[in-house]
């Protein structure tokens, strides 16, 4: 089997399961101007996402899982971005959640994913929560933001500092406080809509809340391999983090992608006001189109090609190394930007054509530049990738 799913990790990916992503992509994309509108996924179009299974493609096998190898899920999430990219960030996010499941006891597993064809897990950060340890589990309070899909989800994570039942802090050995990851039904939280933002309006990255809310034991994770996984495939030696950092990028690219492509259709049409001939005359626009396309497929193939030898070291049995990491971390946060670069250059030069809220360029503009914004977007991950680069004391919380 693990041969299998070496083989698979090329470049191009498993093109059985990309093919479920290009088949619903016009679907997708019919449904953009909905999901800008309602800020949410349609409810029709849900439907089509679960039956294609890409709520399932880092879920694993033991839970009814696809368990692919993260080479093909960029192929997915950058495939369907191109369409929409709400749809695709929705995607992506669910993906490295789904993960959890390797985490919980199989039983559990399989109530929450393996026996729902329609499961989602969504989460996001809160500053002010906590857990506290009661007989059984936990009581849990606080309110979580950016919980992106949270909407169309069937299950929460509530990330808690643990508490214990006197209050005092729970820490571990090396002194620094407990945390898990509390699940919870979507149905027993409250939710506040605070998602009215500049792009990524589809995601619905709403705020949702507990109050002295008891989660059993067995419905909380750490999400640490060495300490709790159950699963032992290179997927789950990997970690999520990894897989968001490659999905995001994934998502980045399939804007830029989109954006570059529009642009074409409009320079060779668009004449400029005060100009004789078609924009896609203009030396200076050649250029730019050119070199935004050498940028992006550059950035697109470091992170391919590194995850795939990656990919292939894992599956000969070993777990990710820092090394490794920070490979993925630099790429991914490479490919963010110059997808971003990419999509300001099609902005730019398409003028006001690209101003209007009907025109694809617009969509695109907003939602690349929201994606920068978020963590898998920062800059600072740079510095983090230089000081290691060089022997200097590196944050590796984000790696």
């Amino acid at each position: 089997m693990a041969t299998l799913v070496a083989n698979s990790a090329d470049l191009a990916g498993d093109r059985s399961v990309i093919a479920r992503a290009a088949e619903i992509a016009s679907a997708v994309a019919a449904a953009s101007d909905e999901i800008e509108s309602s800020r949410r996924l349609p409810a029709a179009l849900l439907d089509q996402l679960h039956e294609a299974k890409l709520f399932r493609l880092l879920l694993p096998r033991s839970s009814n899982g696809i368990e692919t190898d993260p080479v093909t899920f960029f192929h997915v999430i950058e495939t369907i971005a191109r369409a929409d990219a709400s749809t695709a960030w929705c995607l992506s996010q669910a993906g490295g959640c789904a993960m959890s499941a390797a985490y919980l006891d199989l039983p559990v597993a399989h109530a929450i994913f393996g026996s729902d064809p329609r499961a989602v897990l969504a989460w996001g950060p809160g500053p002010r929560v906590k857990a506290i340890e009661c007989d059984g589990g936990y009581r849990v309070t606080g309110v979580w933001a950016f919980a992106s899909g949270g909407r169309h989800a069937t299950w929460l994570g509530a990330h808690c500092p643990i508490f214990n039942a006197d209050g005092s802090p729970r820490l571990e050995a090396n002194g620094v406080q407990e945390e898990r990851t509390m699940l919870v039904r979507t149905e027993d939280v409250e939710w506040t809509d605070i998602w009215n933002t500049v792009g990524l309006r589809g995601t619905a990255s709403d705020q949702f809340a507990l109050n002295d809310f008891f989660v059993r034991a067995d419905h909380s994770i750490t999400r640490e391999f060495d300490r709790e996984c159950r699963e032992s495939g290179p997927l789950y030696r990997m970690g999520s983090g990894t897989c968001y950092q490659v999905g995001f990028a994934g998502v980045a690219c399939g804007i830029a992608r989109g954006a570059l492509d529009c642009f074409v259709d409009v320079a060779r049409n668009k004449v400029p006001r005060g100009d004789k001939r078609p924009l896609r005359d203009n030396a200076v626009v050649q250029s730019g189109l050119a070199q935004s396309e050498v940028n992006l497929r550059a950035a697109r193939g470091f992170v391919l090609q590194s995850m795939a030898e990656i990919w292939k070291h894992l599956c000969g049995g070993a777990s990710i190394t820092v090394e490794q990491r920070i490979t993925v971390r630099m790429a991914a946060t490479n490919a963010i930007h110059k997808a971003r670069e990419a999509v300001d250059f099609a902005y730019n030069a398409a003028g006001a054509t690209a101003i209007f809220e009907n025109h694809p360029l617009e969509r695109r503009f907003r939602d690349i530049h929201t994606v920068t914004q978020q963590l898998q977007g920062r800059s600072s991950h740079f510095e983090t990738v230089g000081a290691w680069m060089m022997g200097a004391e590196a944050d590796l919380t984000w790696v």
